[in-house]
């Protein structure tokens, strides 16, 4: 028999766990410091580009196979797409949609963890006042990546990151543990909602800021995130160019600003990396997942697009300058939430409190995220080799924290971090994003497949949505992936092939990858196995 699956409680139950499963920090954290370092509002254009070309398209495709798998008996990636083109090779293809979230999770943790602490710090008033400068600073020095590897478990257990950390750990496995229905979507049916009143009452408080000293207001800072062209910034001091201007078509012409559009529509909205299909398999077969993949991508969108671009952006635009959102001050697009806005707090009347809530934001933002990425681990070894709930969650937890350990340990220039976010985010996260949209549009066959998305749905897909998915989705992606490919990766092959911390952080991902591949080929003889007792029971039934 194949694995008996739970399915959500509700249709509402599902858009809001696939939701809170692409809101996170993504949306709030890394989206404006894109926009901000790739020039506003040409960023915002690339990316509503690749928001409609590939993002919703494939959120459509994900929840077709996700579903067709789940229909099957299957939730993990593997087991989805091997029955959905009917070969073993999806099975291998799908053991990227295990490893991805699996190691996103493990450095994911740690940013969590981070969320976690300036919440705790706003909320104790323990983070001092000062310029960007002492709060870069202040982050650095507690993150570890201004000090020696190691440095942050100096004094042991005592360690405040540390703690958090292990917050994060009990929180997230806490909630995996009572399961799909219990566990996840209870806890999202109640944190979205929380989240997006906490995040109107930031944006309100935001724009209804008055004009600062240096001349800047909230409908400057609206200009900057929604005008691709752009005017040049001079130095009020001695008229030296800071940051130079640019027109509409100069603002578009950047392929970088393409590329790191596009790279960030696949981690905000959770697609190409197994986690939307593996929460679509657990939906039921006259659920609308047209509606729900509708309504999930509708809410990712405006979270990103008018929530964070409304909340953090024109602030840090008001009060720090135009001159100050630029790649040479900004270096990351984490800098401006974590350098940058505790200092944008202090200027802001209750700063304290709108910190601590906008931290504890991000807290909650990450939670529903995570708790969703080791979903599809948990899943195949579920399904694949029959390990029980307690058991599953054990195997996984210990991989993720020995993983967790080592990105915490190697804290120097977050080069471990770092390597893994490049590898995964985006390297790999391609590779199953064009395989998933050939299997769905070459593979499964377009018609199949637009007749299995529409069952149970009260809407149709446009006919354009075809021709998207078949034709422009995956040349899209094929050009997107051979342009990074020719512009980042000799470089940063390069950085890997000369530092030893990020080439063993290569080393920890492959060992993850071959353990999943020997779970895979157990399970694939499993699934063989149990195919053939089925064909035999039917064949005797037919007689």
């Amino acid at each position: 028999m194949l694995h008996k699956c739970e399915n959500w409680t509700s249709q509402l139950g599902a858009v809001l766990a696939v939701t809170g499963s692409a809101v996170g920090l993504g949306n709030f954290l890394r989206f404006p410091g894109q926009a901000a370092l790739y020039g506003g509002g040409s960023y915002m254009i690339a990316y509503l580009i690749a928001f409609v070309i590939i993002g919703v398209p494939l959120a459509w495709v994900e929840w077709s196979i996700g579903r067709y798998g789940g229909l099957h008996g299957y939730n993990s990636p593997p087991g989805i797409l091997r029955k959905f083109i009917k070969s073993d090779a999806g099975a291998y293809f799908g053991s990227l949609g295990v490893l991805m979230p699996m190691i996103i999770f493990m450095y994911y943790m740690i940013i969590e963890a981070w969320c976690l602490q300036y919440a705790f710090e706003f909320l104790w008033h323990h983070v001092k006042d000062g310029g960007v400068e002492a709060y870069k600073n202040h982050f650095e020095n507690i993150t570890g990546q201004n000090q020696p590897n190691g440095y942050l478990f100096k004094n042991g257990i005592f360690n405040t990151t540390l703690i958090c950390l292990i917050i994060c750990f009990i929180v997230n496995f806490y909630l995996l543990y009572h399961g799909i229905t219990k566990g996840i979507e209870k806890f999202c049916n109640w944190a979205l909602p929380l989240l997006f009143i906490c995040s109107i009452i930031i944006v309100v408080r935001v724009l209804t800021l008055p004009v600062q000293a240096n001349g800047q207001g909230v409908l400057d800072g609206l200009g900057f995130i929604w005008n691709p062209a752009q005017v040049a910034v001079y130095s009020p001091a001695d008229g030296k160019l800071i940051v130079p201007g640019k027109t509409f078509i100069e603002g578009l012409s950047n392929s970088q600003t393409w590329l790191a559009a596009a790279g960030h529509v696949f981690f905000a909205m959770s697609i190409g990396m197994g986690l939307v299909i593996t929460y679509a398999s657990y939906t039921r077969r006259s659920d609308d997942i047209v509606l729900s993949c509708g309504a999930s991508c509708a809410a990712n969108g405006f979270c990103e697009s008018v929530i964070a671009a409304l909340m953090i952006v024109p602030a840090a635009y008001m009060f720090l300058g135009p001159e100050f959102l630029n790649p040479d001050t900004l270096k990351s697009s984490f800098t401006i939430g974590f350098y940058t806005l505790p200092h944008v707090f202090d200027l802001m009347p209750l700063g304290r409190f709108f910190g601590f809530l906008f931290f504890g934001l991000l807290f909650l933002a990450a939670v529903t995220s995570s708790i969703s990425m080791v979903q599809p681990s948990i899943a195949l070894l579920e399904e694949g080799i029959r390990v029980g709930r307690i058991g599953s969650i054990t195997i996984v937890a210990a991989i993720c924290a020995i993983g967790s350990l080592f990105v915490f340990y190697f804290s120097n220039d977050a080069k471990a971090l770092d390597t893994f976010d490049f590898i995964i985010a985006n390297l790999l996260v391609f590779f199953l994003a064009l395989f998933q949209a050939i299997a769905f549009g070459w593979l499964f066959g377009i018609d199949k497949g637009v007749a299995e998305l529409e069952r149970g749905s009260r809407i149709k897909i446009p006919f354009i949505i075809k021709f998207t998915i078949k034709y422009i989705t995956p040349a899209y992606l094929l050009v997107i992936c051979i342009a990074w490919c020719v512009q980042s990766l000799p470089e940063y092959s390069l950085k890997i092939a000369q530092d030893p911390i990020r080439r063993l952080s290569v080393l920890v991902i492959m060992s993850v990858f071959i353990f999943i591949l020997i779970i895979t080929v157990i399970a694939i003889k499993r699934w063989r196995k149990e195919e053939m007792i089925q064909a035999e029971i039917s064949k005797k039934d037919g007689i």
